[in-house]
């Protein structure tokens, strides 16, 4: 069974992490523990962009962005999977310079020093070098850099079903097993 950790930084698209998380909550059978940190910023875009949904109706322990003694703060906690969702381009800097300033990056940081699975869904455009050059340098420490870019061969109708796109490309890389849209199987 897996452990999880789900960040979610400030960067637009709250969308993405809600849609996540309740996926998730599909799928609880093939992950045993997941636990959730969500920066203040992203609480605020959060209200921002989706007023009518709150954090606190997801059933997993919160922890606060400086709480250091969560479990995924340490190798030792064997957490196997993150997901920083979105990923703003401050928590990716921090993420590939190693800064481990707040629970997000130490928790990114022992992810790839454990050699385990980082999925940083970034969420910007257009990219400058500086971004770029961040993007590599956490795939050379073994982190998968996820655009938040959706596929539209689904042909999906409503903004959820297009941010889904998404999601579900997640979920795969996360290695869990879902219903959805294959290419080939039209």
């Amino acid at each position: 069974m897996r452990k999880i950790v789900v960040a979610v930084t400030g960067a637009s698209g709250a969308i993405y992490p809600k849609l996540l998380l309740d996926k998730l909550q599909l799928i609880q059978n093939q992950w045993n523990e997941l636990n959730l940190v969500v920066s203040d910023n992203a609480r605020e875009i959060w209200k921002q962009e989706l007023p009518e949904a709150d954090f606190s109706q997801y059933p997993w322990k919160q922890f606060a962005k400086t709480d250091f003694n969560a479990p995924f703060a340490s190798g030792s906690g064997q957490f196997d999977t993150m997901i920083v969702i979105p990923c703003s381009m401050g928590t990716l800097a921090r993420i590939a310079g190693g800064i481990s300033n707040d629970l997000v990056t130490r928790a990114a940081d022992v992810i790839l020093k454990e050699r385990r699975r980082l999925i940083c869904v970034i969420r910007e455009t257009p990219y400058s070098l500086v971004h770029i050059k961040n993007m590599e340098a956490v795939t050379i420490a073994g982190g998968i850099i996820c655009p938040a870019t959706p596929s539209f061969y689904s042909k999906p109708q409503t903004p959820e079903e297009i941010a889904q796109t998404v999601v579900d490309r997640v979920i795969d890389l996360c290695g869990f097993q879902q219903e959805t849209f294959r290419w080939g199987e039209f």
